[in-house]
């Protein structure tokens, strides 16, 4: 879209409903299954305006992920040195797992970039993603130093945690397959809870 000047509200409209419509066609079919013509007819947009407002699939793609990857890593940051480690550990826990329930096309939208090697954030994967979690790890690695929390590994212990909050959006309809008419998340988070509290709850020597 052109930036000469500020969007009108229509233009701001369009644009959102184009990204909206994007985000279902990508996190559906994958970067390479998407069509500009499949998020053009899901946003109710001739092909001709949505190219107006983003001039290839690519640059759509590439806004959402800028988006989602600020968003992913916030609960990350989230984690305070100040805190009580195993109350900041559960708090991170549940803040993925809601995550997961709340945006679950963004999470397919990250998976499926992942799957396909990471072509177009893997920059941002291997510089930003890995100080913060470096970061982090320095953290917990304190923790578990000071005996707050038990010693484990703490890079698998972050992957754990996201993959198993991140499952229930990832793989939705294997969960649903096997659940039926429960609710995924339901018991979810206690279980998850008591998963992790029991696994970092420091040990007497």
């Amino acid at each position: 879209m052109p930036q000469d000047r500020a969007p009108t509200r229509i233009q701001k409209k369009n644009r959102a409903a184009i990204l909206d419509a994007a985000l279902n066609v990508f996190s559906a079919h994958g970067f390479r299954g998407a069509t500009v013509d499949q998020i053009a007819a899901e946003a109710g947009l001739s092909k001709p305006n949505l190219l107006y407002y983003f001039p290839s699939k690519e640059a759509m793609h590439e806004a959402l992920l800028a988006e989602l990857l600020d968003t992913w890593l916030d609960p990350l940051r989230a984690l305070d040195e100040q805190g009580e480690p195993l109350t900041e550990l559960l708090a991170y826990v549940h803040r993925k797992l809601e995550m997961s329930r709340d945006y679950p096309r963004e999470s397919r939208l990250f998976a499926n970039e992942i799957v396909q090697g990471a072509p177009r954030i893997y920059q941002a994967l291997s510089e930003d993603l890995k100080v913060l979690v470096d970061d982090k790890v320095a953290l917990l690695e304190g923790w578990m130093a000071a005996g707050r929390i038990a010693r484990v590994h703490p890079y698998h212990l972050l992957f754990s945690i996201w993959s198993l909050t991140q499952h229930y959006a990832d793989f939705d309809v294997q969960v649903r397959a096997v659940l039926g008419d429960e609710d995924p998340f339901d018991g979810a988070d206690v279980f998850l809870d008591t998963l992790y509290r029991r696994l970092l709850s420091p040990r007497p020597d």
